[in-house]
């Protein structure tokens, strides 16, 4: 395995040469993900289990990359069925995407592994651009929303700031999309005045619920929020971080 750059951390920024497409501090980014095994998953098709994995391996020649198996013999199946597959890690507030194609069994130092081309993307980029009070179990907090064309649905909130919110989406059944609006959204916490507002999705990717069950989790940021509405947002934040 190629070491990270002495003094790169996650993330790594810098102006290096590009080299086939990706730029070098990008690919600093995949080693130091392997060297520090961070956890990585990707969202499956078909209603399979999330693949979890550790990238185990990043080629120096660009050629390919290999992830460990998922303890999950399903997650790996469906896998390999796919002709490319989008992973995310979240390491401190930075997130991390690379897409892969050509999924194939292989072996790495005596063990089972599965081996993917090389990255033709990838980013990486803050998570929050607010501080954010984290929602307790209780009271709940959640999210009832719709975008254009697409049935309502109802997510919990994770977390929450003066610019956004961060949602959990259980099944999921909605395939929630970076760049997407979600008009008239309802935010309802107990006890406190619900809050009207348009939302545009950030960010998303496959997360998981406390019980294993696959989820979606997605980073969106108030629209047009009203002077009255960002009180009441200030005031849910102030009330939440009271029972955290």
């Amino acid at each position: 395995m190629t070491s990270p750059d002495s003094n790169a951390g996650l993330p790594l920024a810098g102006t290096i040469p590009r080299r086939s497409g990706v730029e070098r501090a990008e690919i600093a980014v995949l080693e130091a993900l392997a060297v520090q095994g961070e956890a990585v998953l990707a969202q499956l098709d078909g209603g399979a289990p999330i693949f979890r994995s550790r990238l185990r391996f990043v080629d120096p020649d660009q050629q390919y990359i290999v992830v460990e198996p998922s303890t999950d013999a399903a997650a790996n199946a469906a896998l390999l069925a796919l002709a490319r597959a989008v992973f995310l890690a979240e390491v401190g507030e930075w997130r991390i995407e690379f897409a892969a194609a050509d999924p194939e069994q292989t072996v790495l130092g005596g063990t089972a592994a599965i081996r993917l081309r090389f990255p033709e993307v990838i980013s990486s980029r803050r998570r929050r651009a607010f501080e954010r009070a984290r929602v307790p179990p209780e009271p709940p907090l959640r999210c009832v929303a719709s975008a254009e064309g697409v049935t309502y649905f109802e997510a919990s909130i994770v977390d929450i700031s003066r610019g956004g919110i961060g949602i959990l989406q259980a099944g999921p059944n909605i395939a929630l999309q970076a760049g997407m609006m979600l008009k008239s959204c309802r935010i309802e916490c107990p006890d406190r005045e619900p809050v009207i507002l348009d939302l545009e999705v950030r960010h998303a990717g496959p997360a998981a619920l406390a019980d294993g069950r696959p989820a979606q989790r997605a980073g969106c940021r108030f629209l047009n929020l009203s002077p009255a509405s960002a009180e009441l947002i200030v005031s849910i934040g102030k009330f939440l971080g009271n029972k955290s």
